[in-house]
C-alpha cells in the first residue's frame, strides 16, 4: 500500500495546479480589463479638464491682449510741463531718464542731479571739470560703450558732459558776443535749455577731428560706429540731419544722450527723434 502513495500525491497536486491555472488567467484578464476601464475613464477625465479649461485660457488671451502698452506710461511732453510765471513751460519730470529740454522747455536754474559721477573713459584733458561728469546710470553705460568701441580697434573720447545752468550762461554769451545771438541759437543752447544740465548728455570726439565737435565727426570711423550702435548701449544721436525744425539744433553727431537699452532701441529703429518719441498719439 505504501508504494501507491507518492504517486497519488504528486497526482493530487497536479490536478489542484492545473485548477489553479484558469484562475491566474482569468484573474489576470479581469485586472487588464479593469485597468483598462480606469485608463479610459482618466483621459475622459483628463479630456474634460481641458475641454473646461480652453475657455479660460481663452479668456486669458483676450484679456492680456487687453492689457496697455508700455508706452501708455511714456513721459508725454505735454505732460511734463508747468507754466511759469513768466510763460515758460518748466520741465517737472526732472529726475526721468526720458526728460527733456529744448528751446520751448525749460530747467530750473537751480536744477543740479543727485547723482553726478565720473565714467572711466578718456578725456582730451586731465582737469578735474565737472563737465566730465554725468549721472550715474548714464556714465556707466557709457563705460561699456567705450569699451565695446575699443574692441572694434576705435578711439573714442569724451569732451563734454555735465553743465551746470550758471554754465551755460557764460557759454551762451560768449558764441552769441562772437557768432551773433541768431548763429548762437542754432549751435548752442539758452541756459535752461541746455540737456547738458539733465547730465544725460555727453559730447565725444576723435583724433581724427583733432578733438573738436565738429560735423566732419559723422563721417569718422567712430562717428559712422556710433550711429549704427550708440542705441545697444542706451544712446542716440540726439540732434539728427534733417530733424533740425524738430530739434531746433543743427545735425551734432558727437552729441550722445542715454535714454536707456530699451527706449533707445526704438527711436534708432524708427529713424525719430526724442521729441517725436514723446509726442503723444
Amino acid at each position: 500500500m505504501k508504494k501507491y502513495v507518492l504517486p497519488s500525491m504528486l497526482i493530487g497536486s497536479m490536478v489542484v495546479l492545473s485548477a489553479c491555472k484558469p484562475v491566474d488567467w482569468a484573474e489576470k484578464k479581469w485586472n487588464a480589463a479593469f485597468n483598462e476601464e480606469s485608463s479610459e475613464e482618466n483621459e475622459k477625465q483628463i479630456s474634460n479638464e481641458q475641454t473646461t479649461q480652453k475657455p479660460n485660457d481663452e479668456n486669458k488671451n483676450e484679456n492680456s491682449d487687453e492689457q496697455p502698452s508700455a508706452e501708455t506710461d511714456l513721459p508725454w511732453l505735454e505732460e511734463t510741463v508747468t507754466a511759469s510765471g513768466d510763460g515758460k513751460a518748466v520741465v517737472q519730470n526732472l529726475d526721468d531718464l526720458l526728460i527733456v529740454a529744448n528751446k520751448e522747455r525749460n530747467l530750473p536754474g537751480n536744477y543740479e542731479p543727485k547723482d553726478l559721477v565720473t565714467p572711466n573713459v578718456p578725456f582730451p584733458f586731465k582737469e578735474d571739470l565737472p563737465k566730465k561728469k554725468l549721472r550715474k546710470e548714464a556714465a556707466l553705460s557709457l563705460e561699456v560703450l567705450f569699451k565695446a568701441a575699443e574692441e572694434e580697434g576705435l578711439e573714442l573720447l569724451a569732451q563734454s558732459g555735465y553743465r551746470s545752468y550758471d554754465t551755460q550762461v557764460s557759454i551762451f554769451a560768449f558764441n552769441a558776443e562772437q557768432k551773433g545771438e541768431e548763429v548762437a541759437n542754432k549751435t548752442s543752447s539758452r541756459p535752461g535749455q541746455s540737456e547738458h544740465q539733465t547730465g544725460l548728455s555727453m559730447d565725444v570726439t576723435s583724433q581724427e577731428v583733432n578733438f573738436e565737435l565738429v560735423e566732419a565727426f559723422g563721417e569718422t570711423k567712430e562717428g559712422k560706429w556710433l550711429a549704427e550702435n550708440a542705441h545697444k548701449y542706451g544712446f542716440i544721436i540726439r540732434y539728427l540731419k534733417g530733424k533740425e525744425e524738430i530739434t531746433g539744433y543743427q545735425y551734432e553727431p558727437w552729441h550722445l544722450r542715454y535714454v536707456g537699452v530699451d527706449h533707445a532701441k526704438k527711436i534708432h529703429e524708427q529713424g525719430i527723434t526724442l521729441e517725436e518719441y514723446l509726442q503723444k498719439p
